[in-house]
């Protein structure tokens, strides 16, 4: 898929764009498509995040083992499928349409991410556990003074023998009451902001001295506050150089930036199709809602927007593998746009359904809470039109 296309003839000199997928994409997007269908209907998803868990392990071992989908974006010789970013975006996109509470972003997208970028015996060892469903990773790197500042990290790890001791606090782990493994940023040296100092962990998800305080969160999923208490964990945790991590969490972060951004655009274009079958069925003054002009209106403006964050999440998904300034610029150009057109769509959608549409009994409200979390998850729209502008107008 998208390869640069050379014409002969009248368009001869004239490059153009291929968007088609190759076979093994359409039959990652159909599959899916169709388990989802069949498993992951409104009622089903409900009954899960209701359950003890908030989950139905089932599904994640279907998706590994029956499906292979964990594998897509992993190369031939881990046990993958050897795809890559596309792949992520297609699968992510997937389960957006049923706003899926599978951990997929944290263990695939973001460990595995991680684990690709180092490589080595830790990378031969995990991967294929993660492509058979064996292992849950949890991304704890949110402490509460960060923001979106990834570098802005109090938890410490500090040498111990062989090993390091972890001291501190990470806050909204999505995924960790599941995880086995948490992927975790630290400081081994340097002042609370220092861009140097900052180091990258994958370590037991019950390792002694780790506290967790589970709770749901707005959108459907579990996550959790997390104390590291003196927690001992041995060096052949530490992924890449020690102190040298801030580069790598960087991409990986916004590789999971762009993979929420196909997430949205899943996500998006259900809160369009909602509406636009709301608007045909709901009567009012003798004739369906979506005869009156400025609902059409409304309609087309959502739809134009879906379309719009298609358009950048490929691009940004194309550009992943530039140079970080690069790719940096990429990632949040697509993710000032698909925030706006979160917020836009997901608010559309409510203001069309009236007051039923925030209610639990319909599946509109639910794809809204979603759509509200997407709009600030890995940065707000502000944020990122800053990082934009600072990355493409410095002297």
């Amino acid at each position: 898929m998208l390869k640069q296309v050379q014409h002969d003839g009248p368009l001869d000199g004239i490059i153009t764009m291929d968007f088609s997928y190759t076979e093994t994409q359409d039959m990652i997007r159909e599959t899916l498509s169709r388990f989802l269908t069949d498993t992951y209907d409104f009622d089903s998803r409900g009954k899960m995040i209701a359950s003890s868990t908030g989950r139905d392990s089932g599904i994640w071992k279907a998706l590994a083992q029956d499906l292979g989908m964990l594998g897509a974006s992993f190369s031939e010789d881990h046990g993958g499928l050897g795809g890559g970013h596309l792949e992520n975006a297609l699968i992510m996109e997937e389960l957006g349409k049923v706003i899926a509470i599978e951990p997929y972003l944290q263990t695939v997208v973001l460990g595995g991410g991680a684990l690709k970028a180092v490589g080595g015996a830790v990378a031969d060892a995990v991967i294929p556990e993660i492509i058979n469903g064996n292992v849950i990773i949890a991304f704890a790197y949110a402490e509460p003074q960060g923001r979106y500042n990834l570098a802005n990290i109090r938890t410490t790890a500090k040498k111990d023998g062989a090993g390091y001791v972890l001291n501190g606090h990470k806050g909204v782990v999505y995924a960790a009451p599941w995880a086995t493994h948490l992927l975790v940023t630290a400081r081994t040296g340097g002042a609370n902001t220092d861009v140097n100092g900052v180091s990258l962990f994958l370590i037991d998800a019950n390792a002694k001295g780790i506290v967790r305080r589970d709770y749901p969160t707005v959108d459907g999923f579990q996550a959790s506050e997390i104390y590291f208490e003196n927690a001992s964990i041995p060096a052949d945790a530490l992924l890449g150089d020690e102190g040298a991590g801030l580069p790598l969490i960087e991409r990986i972060v916004d590789e999971a930036t762009v993979a929420v951004c196909a997430e949205s655009c899943g996500v998006t274009a259900k809160l369009h199709q909602g509406t636009l079958e709301y608007a045909r069925q709901r009567n009012q003054f003798g004739q369906p809602i979506s005869r009156f002009q400025v609902l059409q209106h409304r309609m087309v403006d959502m739809f134009m927007e879906v379309e719009q964050s298609k358009s950048m999440t490929t691009m940004a998904t194309l550009k992943l593998n530039l140079p970080a300034a690069e790719r940096m610029a990429a990632v949040s150009a697509c993710k000032a746009k698909v925030s706006r057109s979160a917020k836009f769509v997901g608010q559309s959608a409510i203001q069309t359904h009236g007051g039923i549409g925030i209610t639990q009994e319909l599946a509109i409200g639910h794809f809204f809470k979603r759509a509200t979390m997407i709009e600030n998850q890995f940065g707000s729209a502000d944020h990122h039109y800053e990082r934009f502008e600072r990355l493409t107008l410095a002297d």
